[in-house]
């Protein structure tokens, strides 16, 4: 099983951070929220912040985990777990260094994009507003 952490950035404006892989990467140009790989010992959460500062040069100031994702892609041999987090990063211009591009979407427009499908059963809950990243880093 290999363990992926995900960050799902609320802006006060209610736009979600999404990120576009470049077309070199496998699954090449899906959208997908950022994150990573979890290295042996380490705990989801550093994970998940060492991911924000090498993707985005963010800094994670505190997150909460809200979803649960098993998923094995056919072209691979380990299923994925994958954890997102409602995550609130530092303020201050980000740095894409692993992505074609980013967008800040409202939640009601994440099904115009085509995501990895590991993140779609999420990306429905935040498009139908059952899953809120900003209340549940407030509660």
């Amino acid at each position: 099983m290999i363990l992926v952490v995900a960050a799902v950035i609320e802006r006060s404006d209610r736009r979600l951070l999404i990120c576009q892989r470049r077309a070199t990467d496998t699954s090449p140009l899906k959208w997908e929220f950022p994150g990573g790989k979890v290295r042996a010992g380490e705990e989801a959460e550093a994970a998940l912040a060492r991911e924000l500062r090498e993707e985005l040069g963010a800094t994670l100031r505190k997150s909460r985990e809200i979803a649960r994702v098993r998923y094995r892609y056919a072209d691979t041999a380990d299923p994925l777990e994958v954890r997102f987090f409602a995550a609130e990063i530092a303020e201050g211009q980000l740095t894409p260094s692993a992505f074609a591009q980013l967008v800040w979407a409202l939640p009601k427009e994440l099904g115009d994009y085509d995501f990895l499908a590991a993140n779609k059963g999420l990306v429905a809950q935040l498009a139908t507003g059952r899953i809120k990243p900003g209340e549940v880093l407030e509660g």
